[in-house]
């Protein structure tokens, strides 16, 4: 018998939150709607396959004007899933994987264990996944005296303004979450409180004034150099003895992991990077 249910409880609930906000008990989570532009198939040389993709196109115009998707059906992995390697597009709330989410819980159980003074943050939110899972882990703990703050554009990513940023997904649409679409997720878990603020617009805008005074966690990701850098800039020197940072695109973005070298090399600090997964590192700040 477990000398402590309540402790079950909270492991049995926080495991079945990370599976719903990375969607990997959902089978159709895999699964890909079909999107075609028409600078996708206009610039086609061959007539055939351009007949093809205009019959293609002009059928998913069609069916989006009338509220329907194409979609493809992708068999689930679930490893693949666990490690974030897919992206849940049509049912999840986060892309990180089980993997990234553990670590997460890790970090903070461990900064609420050792009292670490500070809030929680995470530079880039898609969905909210990762920030709805952070409340809820305060909830879990009955911590009411930290914030999460959920730092993002809620318009998708900015434009590279330099070939340091690397790529340019500013065009993708599954990218864009709305702040009411975000804020909405949260309500869904019964997590949209007055612990739970956000920071809406490009990092270089809201994060040289954002009012976090001092951090536990930061989580960051922006994928881009200058994303990455306006928040190491403006939040890292707010990072307490103890506390956190999580680089979620480190190895699997250059410019990313470009910006933490950069940055670390120039304010002369010494970190012991370790990695997560094959995309994302974290250290402890000494």
């Amino acid at each position: 018998m477990n000398p402590n249910p309540n402790e079950n409880c909270t492991e049995l609930y926080s495991d079945l939150l990370k599976k719903v906000l990375s969607a990997s008990i959902y089978e159709e989570s895999a699964w890909s709607v079909v999107n075609m532009h028409k600078q996708d198939w206009r610039e086609e040389k061959n007539f055939l396959q351009l007949l093809k993709n205009h019959i293609k196109f002009r059928t998913i115009d069609w069916l989006g004007r009338r509220s329907y998707l194409l979609v493809k059906r992708i068999p689930f992995d679930a490893k693949t899933r666990e490690m974030g390697k897919d992206w849940p597009n049509m049912i999840g709330y986060t892309m990180v994987g089980k993997h990234r989410l553990n670590n997460v819980q890790a970090c903070i159980e461990d900064v609420l264990k050792n009292n670490v003074p500070g809030d929680f943050i995470e530079t880039g939110a898609w969905r909210g996944g990762v920030t709805i899972f952070m409340r809820a882990l305060l909830k879990l703990h009955g911590v009411t005296d930290r914030t999460v703050w959920v730092a993002d554009s809620f318009e998708g990513l900015p434009a590279p303004t330099s070939e340091n940023d690397g790529w340019d997904l500013s065009a993708t649409e599954i990218l864009k979450v709305s702040l009411e679409k975000v804020q909405d997720n949260f309500r869904k878990f019964d997590l949209l409180d007055d612990q739970v603020k956000f920071l809406k617009g490009w990092f270089c805008d809201t994060l040289p004034t954002a009012p976090v005074e001092k951090l536990a966690i930061l989580r960051l990701d922006g994928d881009m150099y200058s994303s990455t850098m306006d928040a190491l800039v403006n939040l890292y020197p707010k990072v307490s003895k103890g506390g956190y940072v999580i680089v979620d695109d480190y190895f699997s973005w250059p410019a990313c992991k470009q910006a933490v070298t950069d940055y670390l090399q120039a304010n002369n600090i010494k970190a012991d990077i370790k990695p997560i997964d094959a995309d994302s590192a974290f250290w402890k700040c000494e």
